[in-house]
């Protein structure tokens, strides 16, 4: 399980919720100090006036300290036995030094606890919500003179001090975590819409600047991010401009060239020469069109996929092609059709080149249609079926264009896709060939 949250927001709520608590643990610590200290003086200070009080009426001849009310009484050894009540030398100490206060030296003091009743415990220690759980027997030595012995009452906590801690935890968590983490959020907000626009930015991205809030560091950062889309928007276009002057200036010779070729006498040459330019224009083509992807100037429009690819493998047909169409009903996708017919028309090239014919069907499910186009080709090898979407690579190495292109089809076909946020996928089939699947959403 995931303890440390992964929002901005939730980390700062978790940081100043760790501090509070530990403010409250060191808070409780004090004040559980602070009690023990007002229970060790509240055990000690009335049993060093009683044992003063005694003494003093018993040095006046009052009342010896036998007939002491306040359950002062003499004996000549330690009347607590060893090893049978818990000590505490705390008490001792600090009875010492309270009689030490009053004028009066003692030697030994023992301690010691016995159970007792809540029935024993005095008023004041109800009223205030403790409880008596043992009785403090206090043994005072008198050099020369014995022991003095008295019993007092050992207070315990209640619950009321923990309860009043967990309470006030539970009104400061309140009181300043729901504001903090709803100022929190508001500051993270506008981080939330700059990690939105930066992951909607694209090539053909001509929205709205975002708004400049929050704090200073925020705006200054989305500052930066509009001024940057600006200067990659503006890089975009002069890249359109340059691929649109190279084109026509490598257009303008290549038909001088398809003229000149008519004057070739002999047929045959005239035939590879045409051949060569033709190839030289797809290849351009190509070209073009993968480095303006992105920034399509076709508007996306409601298409019927299947009439759409019917279309296609019509155009192989009449070219004498073995390309065979699985009837399918309509299926409305919105999308651009001019690339998508591209895609398609790439992938039915590469089977019929290396396979010697198509299978070409749609798959419609819920949320995605796929394009499957099947061959009975020799197929990719597995670590291989990767290496075919980088531009330019060609797993035939003979360089010989009537084996294949210069490797810009498939490279194509996925960039056209993965703009209409679909992907283009291969795979090998269990009889033999190869199944590219071309997936889009629906």
């Amino acid at each position: 399980m995931r303890v440390w949250p992964r929002s901005l927001a939730g980390q700062l709520t978790l940081l100043i919720a760790c501090a509070l608590f530990v403010a409250q643990a060191i808070n409780f610590a004090l004040l559980l100090r602070e009690r023990n200290e007002f229970r060790l003086a509240q055990a000690t200070r009335p049993v060093a006036t009683r044992i003063a009080d005694a003494l003093e009426r018993e040095a006046r001849g009052e009342r010896p300290v036998e007939a002491d009310r306040g359950r002062v009484r003499r004996g000549a050894a330690n009347p607590i036995p060893p090893f049978v009540f818990e000590r505490h030398p705390e008490v001792g100490a600090e009875l010492r030094r309270q009689l030490g206060e009053l004028g009066l030296k003692v030697g030994r003091i023992d301690t010691g606890l016995r159970p007792s009743s809540d029935e024993d415990a005095p008023q004041y220690l109800r009223q205030h919500g403790e409880r008596s759980g043992d009785t403090l027997l206090i043994a005072v030595e008198q050099p020369g003179r014995g022991w003095l012995r008295i019993v007092a009452p050992w207070p315990q906590p209640g619950p009321r001090l923990l309860l009043a801690l967990l309470a006030q935890t539970a009104i400061l968590y309140a009181i300043v975590l729901l504001p903090v983490l709803w100022a929190v959020r508001r500051i993270a907000r506008p981080l939330r819409d700059l990690t939105r626009a930066a992951e909607d930015f694209g090539p053909g991205d001509t929205g709205a600047a975002l708004a400049m809030r929050g704090p200073e560091d925020v705006a200054r950062l989305i500052a930066a991010f509009n001024a940057l889309r600006l200067r990659v928007t503006g890089m975009l276009d002069e890249k359109d401009r340059m691929l649109g002057a190279i084109g026509h200036d490598l257009r303008t010779p290549l038909a001088a060239l398809r003229v000149r070729i008519e004057s070739v006498e002999d047929e045959t040459d005239r035939a590879k020469m045409a051949d060569t330019i033709a190839e030289m224009n797809r290849t351009l083509d190509d070209i073009l069109s993968l480095a303006r992807l992105g920034r399509p100037s076709e508007a996306p429009t409601e298409v019927d996929v299947a009439a759409l690819v019917d279309a296609v493998v019509e155009d192989f047909r009449d070219l004498g092609a073995d390309v065979v169409f699985v009837e399918a009903p309509r299926l409305p996708l919105r999308l651009r059709p001019s690339l998508i017919r591209r895609a398609v028309r790439n992938l039915i090239e590469n089977a019929i080149k290396y396979g010697g014919g198509a299978e070409v069907s749609l798959v419609a499910e819920a949320r995605t249609v796929s394009i499957c186009v099947a061959d009975t080709g020799p197929g990719i090898p597995e670590d291989r079926l990767g290496d075919v979407f980088q531009a330019f690579t060609r797993l035939e190495t003979s360089r010989n264009r009537s084996t294949g292109g210069i490797g810009l089809g498939l490279a194509l076909a996925r960039a056209i896709v993965r703009e209409a946020k679909g992907e283009v996928t291969l795979a090998n089939r269990a009889g033999g060939g190869l199944l590219a699947t071309i997936t889009l959403p629906r």
